[in-house]
């Protein structure tokens, strides 16, 4: 029987939000998940390669699920200090639940090859890349391999920021001073991790300005902009941390969502433990107070648009103030301001920026969607942590009863 699902390789730096990407990728029934890379950001490559899989192992698919190990650093730039202000020393501080790795990362081959050789292997556009943390991976991918950019159907990325009113999210503001970036006023982080790797990304249509021809018109770019409409609200780690079922029967909805009462199981305690770290830092540093932005499993859910069935979640890529039913979709050209160092992006230059250009109605560009239907993202997830309960338990009476048998 044909395997309709749609294949995704998931290139990513965990980091906290990086959890929940995985989670959805690994348990959505319309997803097979080809393999994992891992890439220098919320922590170093060592550390969030050794997350992702400790994650893999958290939900039961480490055995099934290679991970690749991938860039340590940008494509033409210095090794970067990996941050600790949001995510910590390890990239996924808050919880004593995360077990040690079962199975170790695959090295005998490069990440880049590993993905280049598994999309080859699928039909011809049906696969996706996606991008949850520096885009070094990714562009290294279809540089090295320009062959693949007509092969895939699709890549979908999490980065970048916008601002301007481009959706109503409120980005927040650091020392009382508003931002668009969430790492410098101006810049996200995973485009000034590389501005590079992005720039040959979203450039894509125009090589004279170092794009990977082709390649714009197939990206799909889920900014702050988005991703703060998202929040992990008190409301919604009930959600994560009982269960639908109960939340709906025993009214949790509107608890404090802090993790200490009694959870599903212990998956469950672990997942709503990262997110509150990470409530606590985003309120710290950025002032957003609600709950944090649950930013790369978005870029997960991006691929599942357009299958006009069950399984879709649905992403507006039209401009929400016009005429209704006139509507017609939106293109993007995008530039990435790539001059400046590091540290003159600290001291306030606007490397790491990016722009976007609104192209005239059928010309194609980069899709940067303004919205999605945020409360079937939510019941989407909590179904995909059932299913990853429900395989961790299945695994762990399997054990058990080989225990007793011996």
């Amino acid at each position: 029987m044909e395997d309709t699902r749609i294949p995704v390789w998931l290139d990513c730096d965990p980091g906290h939000d990086d959890t929940f990407a995985i989670l959805l990728a690994a348990y959505h029934p319309a997803i097979r998940i080809l393999g994992v890379s891992t890439v220098f950001g919320n922590a170093s490559l060592e550390k969030t390669t050794r997350n992702a899989c400790s994650i893999l192992t958290a939900i039961g698919k480490a055995s099934s699920i290679p991970v690749y190990v991938g860039a340590s650093k940008a494509l033409h730039r210095p090794a970067m200090h990996a941050p600790t202000d949001i995510h910590g020393e390890t990239g996924l501080d808050g919880t004593d639940l995360l077990p040690p790795p079962t199975v170790p990362p695959v090295t005998t081959i490069p990440a880049v090859e590993a993905a280049y050789a598994a999309l080859k292997a699928c039909p011809p556009g049906t696969a996706w890349v996606v991008a949850t943390g520096a885009f070094t991976n990714a562009a290294a991918l279809f540089l090295q391999h320009p062959d693949l950019v007509g092969h895939v159907r699709g890549l979908s990325l999490m980065g970048g920021a916008l601002g301007g009113g481009f959706t109503g999210a409120v980005l927040g503001s650091v020392d009382g001073v508003p931002r668009v970036g969430n790492w410098t006023q101006f810049a996200e982080f995973n485009v000034i991790a590389d501005p590079e790797a992005a720039a040959a990304i979203l450039h894509g249509d125009d090589p004279a300005r170092g794009g990977i021809p082709g390649l714009a018109a197939k990206t799909t770019l889920i900014p702050l902009d988005v991703t703060h409409l998202v929040l992990t609200t008190a409301e919604v780690r009930d959600l994560v941390l009982y269960g639908r079922e109960a939340v709906e029967r025993e009214g949790f909805v509107g608890g404090d969502g802090d993790g200490k009462g009694e959870g599903k199981t212990r998956l469950r305690v672990m997942l709503v433990e990262l997110l509150m770290f990470f409530a606590k830092t985003y309120s710290e540093v950025f002032g957003v107070t609600e709950g944090p932005p649950l930013h790369d499993p978005l870029a997960v859910a991006a691929v599942l648009t357009g299958l006009g069935d069950q399984h879709e979640i649905p992403f507006c890529d039209c401009d929400p103030a016009g005429e209704p039913g006139l509507a017609q979709r939106e293109r993007y050209e995008v530039t990435v301001v790539t001059e400046g160092a590091y540290e003159d992006a600290r001291a306030g230059a606007r490397t790491g920026q990016i722009t976007a250009r609104l192209l005239p109605p059928g010309v194609e560009g980069v899709r940067i969607p303004r919205s999605l239907d945020i409360p079937l993202f939510w019941k989407v997830l909590e179904e995909c942590i059932s299913r990853a309960d429900a395989a961790v338990a299945a695994a762990e009476a399997a054990s058990t009863g080989e225990a007793v048998a011996k």
